[in-house]
């Protein structure tokens, strides 16, 4: 009996120490998972209203500023297609005037109409087409360029060759040997044109020609 009772206790005593072992661990980890689920409602903390309206206010703000900014865009593309649409036509449209000055030099240097009333008519003809045609140009905004006597302007004028000329100051132009056009305030294309240059003495003519000598 003694050894009975002896053995209960100890199985009685086995059975407290393991609560008190297992007690704790369950403690733990109940606190673990109040810390976890008071980490999680922080995360999907709500959003104010106010913090909302303001979220809001900032997207329609970048969204305006972004549809004003294709507005001037667009009126910019607008307004230089409008102005600058005939730009490629105008160009082309050149090319009369070309045309009919290289046909009044043709007839200018044929020596079977020199002197002749008819080659006198036509060259009238022709400078009157080319003056009509010169006008129509300017009231759509193509202005010739004037270069004659003026400084070689880059933006406007380009140098083919150097004339000797002690009476005009170096980088006069004195020739045009093709007229340049704008177009209100683009370059429809550069004047083609020969300036002056000073004129070079006997020694350094010389001298001038040895070096292209000695380069070739």
């Amino acid at each position: 009996m003694e050894k009975e009772e002896n053995q209960n206790s100890n199985i009685k005593n086995d059975q407290e120490v393991e609560k008190e072992t297992t007690q704790p661990e369950e403690n733990l980890e109940s606190e673990s998972k109040q810390d976890t689920d008071h980490e999680a409602k922080e995360e999907v903390k709500e959003i104010t209203p106010e913090e909302k309206i303001a979220e809001l206010e900032d997207k329609v703000a970048r969204t305006f500023a972004e549809m004003e900014n294709q507005r001037r865009r667009f009126e910019k593309e607008k307004e230089e297609a409008f102005e600058y649409g005939g730009y490629s036509f105008a160009k082309e449209a050149l090319n009369l005037i070309d045309n009919l000055e290289r046909s009044k030099q043709i007839l200018e240097t044929d020596d079977k109409l020199k002197g002749t009333e008819a080659l006198n008519k036509s060259l009238e003809h022709l400078d009157i087409i080319k003056k009509d045609t010169i006008s129509i140009f300017e009231k759509n905004s193509i202005k010739p360029i004037e270069s004659l006597n003026k400084k070689l302007d880059p933006n406007f004028h380009q140098a083919m060759m150097e004339i000797e000329d002690d009476t005009k100051e170096p980088g006069t132009i004195i020739q045009e040997i093709q007229k340049g056009f704008t177009i209100k305030d683009r370059l429809l294309r550069p004047s083609l044109v020969g300036v002056s240059k000073k004129t070079l003495k006997k020694e350094e003519k010389t001298e001038e020609n040895k070096e292209n000598e000695e380069d070739k």
